[in-house]
């Protein structure tokens, strides 16, 4: 099907590295939370199946970019986008562990630590792997840009996160640490489509 053959190889070498990222990252945060296993099987696994379900991810957008053309750049966006998130939740779960801190304000700043510098990793491969942006240098003109709607993604996802965390107690019987992330999958899920369209409309718009 010609969705299959606008994957490159491109794609395919990007799906298979942030995939490995994503993975490894999930199968040491998932250990880290005591994350109940299914059977005895180790988290590892994840490490294998990840870059798999990056690869369809990536060529299910381009099939519903048959009729939405904005999907062809979605599917590598949202793989990218777990990418990031699991870079940031591996931060925060190491800053947490670190220090020992898992709400209050140095919660919130653990949480705003961790949006930089995963946005900063974001960058590059919204830049030249989702977008494809033709100019292979990094302009401060564009990259201020991009600070600039992070930054505004970095708002929304540190006031939502430090909102569920500090004024909602934790449910289902949750620990701290897992309700610590739990605020963090809530404001990344905001962030992550709030960067989306500016991204496209301002920072690597063609």
């Amino acid at each position: 099907m010609n969705f299959f053959l606008k994957f490159s190889r491109k794609d395919l070498f990007f799906s298979f590295v942030t995939g490995l990222i994503t993975g490894f990252s999930a199968w040491r945060i998932f250990e880290y939370l005591e994350i109940p296993k299914f059977g005895n099987f180790s988290f590892f696994w994840l490490i294998l199946i990840v870059p798999v379900l990056w690869f369809l991810g990536v060529n299910l957008g381009y099939f519903l970019g048959r009729w939405l053309s904005f999907f062809n750049q979605f599917g590598k966006f949202s793989a990218v986008g777990f990418t990031n998130a699991a870079v940031y939740f591996g931060i925060l779960n190491f800053l947490i562990y670190w220090f020992g801190i898992n709400k209050g304000l140095w919660y919130s700043v653990f949480i705003a630590l961790s949006f930089v510098i995963g946005a900063t990793h974001s960058y590059f491969w919204n830049k030249f792997w989702v977008f494809d942006a033709t100019d292979s240098d990094v302009s401060g003109q564009e990259f201020s840009k991009f600070l600039g709607v992070s930054m505004i993604a970095g708002l929304l996802n540190v006031g939502i996160a430090s909102g569920v965390v500090n004024l909602i107690n934790p449910i289902f019987e949750l620990t701290l640490d897992q309700w610590a992330n739990i605020g963090g999958v809530a404001g990344s899920a905001v962030a992550l489509a709030a960067s989306f369209i500016g991204f496209k409309l301002v920072v690597f718009k063609k």
